[in-house]
């Protein structure tokens, strides 16, 4: 496998688990929409923090893919 299509595969395999994480994040957004006035403090706060460390991970994904994009020009 050449580097270029090996950099190609990593990519796509990043978007997956970025794609992943925004459907977790829009997901529990809505419960917490929904519930947050219906269920105890502290499961608020788990997901309000639940949210942040996924929004760290998706930023950090977003930042490897266009490492890996700018990689390519390279290639």
């Amino acid at each position: 496998m050449s580097k270029l299509d090996r950099a190609k595969e990593q990519i796509a395999y990043l978007k997956l688990w970025l794609g992943i994480l925004i459907a977790t994040m829009i997901s529990l957004t809505g419960w917490l929409i929904s519930n947050f006035q219906q269920v105890h403090w502290s499961l608020v706060l788990a997901a309000i923090s639940s949210l942040l460390i996924i929004s760290l991970g998706g930023y950090r994904i977003h930042r490897r893919i266009e490492e890996k994009i700018t990689s390519l020009e390279e290639l």
